[in-house]
């Protein structure tokens, strides 16, 4: 290939990477609202999923209320941040939940 045709090639890739880009950076701007639905869902789901496993952490409810506190507030992008955060507060509230049954079975007297 070409120099030339390399960049026409490279301009035509960058400017369709801009165009997607700005596309993307629009959509979240107007989707705010149903990514914090969806990050809210989310994080609702493994909250009730560390409840089962009995160690939900008071950290991740209490988050879940600031982000419906942002939410009612209007403040979405803040809002679906906080949902994040309680999704991986959940998380790892799980992850501790399964490791500490693993270790209990290893420490058991046979």
């Amino acid at each position: 290939m070409s120099a030339r045709n390399l960049t026409g090639l490279w301009v035509r890739s960058t400017t369709a990477l801009v165009a997607l880009l700005l596309t993307a950076t629009v959509a979240l701007a107007e989707g705010s609202e149903a990514d914090f639905k969806a990050a809210y869902a989310a994080a609702e789901a493994a909250n009730q999923q560390a409840g089962r496993l009995r160690n939900q952490w008071t950290t991740t409810a209490a988050t879940l209320q600031e982000a419906a506190r942002a939410a009612d507030k209007g403040d979405f992008a803040q809002a679906a941040a906080l949902s994040k955060e309680a999704e991986a507060l959940a998380r790892a509230s799980i992850v501790q939940a399964e490791t500490e049954r693993q270790a209990w079975h290893a420490l058991e007297i046979r």
